[in-house]
This record gives C-alpha cells, structure tokens and sequence, in this order.
C-alpha cells in the first residue's frame, strides 16, 4: 500500500500541465572531451509518447545527449532520471531504450527476418512468439512479405524500415533516433518524415529525434529543442519556434530570417533604420529610458512589395531566384541591410521597389550574443 501511494506521489511529480506525465527528466548535464565542453549544464524534460527533436548544427552536442540516454556515452555530471529512477546508474543493455542509426547497423549475412528477430533470439523468445512479433512489425512499417529478402535486396527507405522494425520489436517505451534520414536522397526523406511521425503515433512510443535539418523538425515534431555549442537555446513547440524566436540565432538558424538591428522608445512601436513601424511587441521590462536597442525578425514571406514612397524602406532588386512556388528577390535597402523577400510576382534586376510588413509580423528580440552586429557565424555551421 505505502509503494502504491509513493508511487502514485512520484506520479503526480511527473505530471506538467498537459497532463502528460514526464518519462524523461535531464538536469545540469555535462560532458567534456578532453578541454573541450560539449554538454554546459543541458536540463529538458521529455513526456511520454512526445515526438521531441534535438536540432542544432555539427558540433552541437545533440548527439552526445543522444549517446548519454541511450548509455554509450557517460556523463561527467548531471541528472538523469527515466519514469522517477536514475537511468545513468542503469546499463545500456537494460534501458528500456532503443536506438535507430543513420547508418542502419543491419547485419548483411542475415535476411530481412533475422534481422529484425536478432535481439528476440537473444532474449530466447518461442518460436511462435518470434514469428507473430516479426510479421506485425513488418506491417507496422509497410514491409509486410519482405521476411526472406536480403538486406542488398532493399532500397535506402526499406532498409531505414528494417531498423525501425528492429528497435520496435523489444516494445521499448523510448525510441532514439540519430538523424536516421540523413542518407536518403531528399524525395525518400521527405516520405520517411511523415510515415515516421504516424508510425510514432500508431505505437505510442516516445521519439527522441536527432536531426540538424530544420525541415525535419518543424515538420515531426511536437516539441524542438534548438542547441548551439552545448547550450540549449530554445525549447517550443515548431510554431512557437519560427514565430517566435528567442534570439537572432534561432530566427536564423530556423527558416530564412531577415534579422535587423532595430530600436523602441516605446511600446508596440519599432523603428527600424530611418522609418517607425507599428508592432505587437511591448518594450522589455529591463529596458533603460529612451530608446532601446533590439532585433527585429521578419520572415520574407511576410514582405509586401510596394512602389517606393515615404514611410515604406525603399531599396534596390539585385537578384531575383526562381524557387518554383515563389521568387527569392533580394534587395539592397537604403538602411544599408540587404533584404530578402519571397513573392509569387516577379520584379526586375535594378528595379526600385518600397518593402513594408503588417505588424503581427514584426517580432521583437533582445540583444544578445548572437545579434547581427556582434555575430559571426562558425565555418562549420549547417545550414
């Protein structure tokens, strides 16, 4: 009774406002390779059944929190507590975790069958069981008659099913996955990212997604952590995250972003270069007198393309890039920023043109480390 009730408590603890409770709890997380800091501190929660996507260029340390949950990696320091218990005291091989490589790792001498019973036999599964196990994972994933195939019989994607069917074949309540779409060619991977989140939706497993393409995750996920050298920087749901950046490395780091140095003297109004412009966005409550300096996010979908006049920022078309469902125009404004916008009618090279945008789609930042005018981006940064 005294286990049921602490139990029950341990629950409670576990639950956010969603009502979902948290399998997933990581605090100060840190880890070092020799001098170099990887992980600074990384605290997230993950809920259950949540499709959560680490997203964040080479380098970043999103893997390495990967490589931790699923014990090939150790921590140097840190909490990490699955279902209430401390999963670093707990071995890989008994985390009821399993994770999905870019690279597949599928044995080549065995076939499609063996493949995916491999850790079933390990475990001296009935014959019977095994069978029935292998065909519903088969059919989970679209793969259903493909038992005797060999693995050089299978195409990129097929082989991608193959993987998935063996990690979800144990039943784990955790799915890994380190960008496991990486080595498809784009029209596969596309088609992968939406059987994968209806995959995760028919098992009710929780996904932890590893990915450094923003497409990926806006398209998969129900939250986005987005991290830079080891620090998370953000942590939304895709909505929240391209409307409403924290920082200029965010806006720019997910979707194009036209990020310009801006400044308010009071609320719900930016001035940006020599123009003032109405917004949605109060000054910050830290802000001094006078004005403020701030960044100000503009996607270039949400630019109008006007005739020059006073009130709108004018500027010069350079170049102009057919894109199939819109033209990337760019422009040389006069506040000396060069623009780019997105617009399904096209302009000339030379033409002058006036920019303005409504005032819900204005968003305002604080200054910070990664604004444009104290930001330089690193050579191994991906895009």
């Amino acid at each position: 009774m005294a286990i049921n009730t602490a139990k029950k408590k341990m629950e409670q603890l576990l639950e956010d406002e969603s009502g979902r409770s948290h399998i997933i709890e990581i605090k100060d997380l840190c880890k070092s390779f020799g001098d170099l800091e990887v992980l600074k501190n990384i605290t997230f929660y993950i809920r259950n059944n949540e499709f959560i996507t680490l997203l964040g260029p080479s380098g970043c340390g999103k893997s390495t929190t990967l490589r931790i949950l699923a014990g090939f990696e150790n921590a140097d320091s840190g909490i990490v507590r699955f279902e209430g218990l401390d999963l670093l005291d707990i071995p890989a091989h008994k985390r009821n975790l399993n994770t999905v490589f870019q690279r597949y790792a599928l044995f080549p001498h065995l076939n499609v069958f063996d493949n995916i019973a491999f850790g079933l036999r390990l475990k001296k599964t009935p014959k019977q069981e095994m069978k029935r196990r292998v065909k519903e994972a088969l059919k989970t994933v679209g793969l259903s008659g493909y038992e005797n195939r060999w693995v050089d019989q299978l195409s990129g994607g097929q082989m991608q099913r193959v993987a998935i069917a063996r990690a979800i074949i144990n039943r784990p309540q955790v799915l890994l996955l380190d960008e496991p779409l990486g080595a498809l060619d784009l029209k596969m991977r596309k088609e992968m990212q939406i059987e994968l989140k209806e995959m995760q939706r028919e098992l009710g497993i929780t996904f932890v997604y590893v990915t450094h393409d923003q497409e990926e995750a806006l398209t998969m996920s129900d939250t986005i952590i987005v991290m830079m050298d080891g620090i998370i920087q953000q942590i939304g749901t895709p909505t929240d995250i391209y409307n409403e950046p924290k920082n200029a490395y965010v806006a720019d780091f997910i979707g194009e972003s036209n990020i310009i140095c801006g400044s308010m003297e009071k609320d719900f109004e930016v001035r940006i270069g020599k123009n003032h412009f109405p917004c949605v966005d109060p000054r910050f409550p830290e802000s001094p007198e006078g004005a403020a300096d701030v960044d100000v996010v503009v996607r270039p979908e949400d630019i109008y393309v006007k005739e020059p006049a006073p009130g709108h920022i004018n500027g010069t078309v350079t170049n102009i890039v057919f894109k199939g469902v819109h033209y990337e125009i760019t422009v040389d404004g006069e506040d000396d920023f060069t623009w780019i916008i997105h617009d399904v009618d096209p302009v000339q090279i030379g033409q002058r043109i006036g920019m303005t945008f409504d005032p819900d789609d204005i968003h305002i930042m604080r200054k910070s480390d990664f604004s444009p005018d104290r930001y330089i981006p690193s050579d191994n940064e991906e895009e």
